[in-house]
């Protein structure tokens, strides 16, 4: 099977119906339409132009890995922990991208977690905060985009 090739393109050199495509499945994947049929008309497309590029058209986002943070924590096995943990990442404005919880051993939950950053956190501030939570452990950081 041939490797796929992508290009990189400006969609104002496009025909509109790739932009109307993306926008079709932005609309089904948030849930504001039921089903192809319906996404193709809020988009203002044929059925069959959508089925055509709907597998081959994608929104390119250029800061998708920007301010990206990989975190190893230990947790105590204790009710809350890790809700309260993922809160308070939330009000440092993170968007949790991943979260892998392994069985707890020694009643500590290892737990790894990717999360974007808002512009203005700082790491060491974030980690501080989160190493301060009843139940936390440790904070370790794996990795920074």
């Amino acid at each position: 099977m041939n490797q796929p090739r992508m290009l990189l393109v400006d969609a104002s050199v496009l025909p509109s119906v790739f932009e109307k495509v993306v926008e079709a499945k932005r609309l089904l994947a948030v849930g504001k339409v039921r089903n192809l049929s319906e996404a193709a008309k809020a988009a203002g497309i044929s059925r069959s132009a959508l089925y055509k590029y709907k597998d081959y058209v994608f929104m390119h986002n250029e800061n998708i890995d920007e301010n990206v943070v990989t975190m190893n924590t230990n947790l105590v096995d204790r009710p809350g922990v890790l809700s309260s943990l993922i809160n308070e990442l939330s009000l440092l404005g993170a968007n949790i991208l991943t979260v892998n919880q392994n069985i707890p051993v020694d009643g500590v939950a290892p737990v790894s977690i990717s999360a974007r950053l808002g512009k203005e956190t700082q790491v060491s501030q974030m980690v501080s905060r989160l190493e301060s939570l009843d139940g936390v452990v440790e904070v370790r950081i794996l990795t920074t985009r």
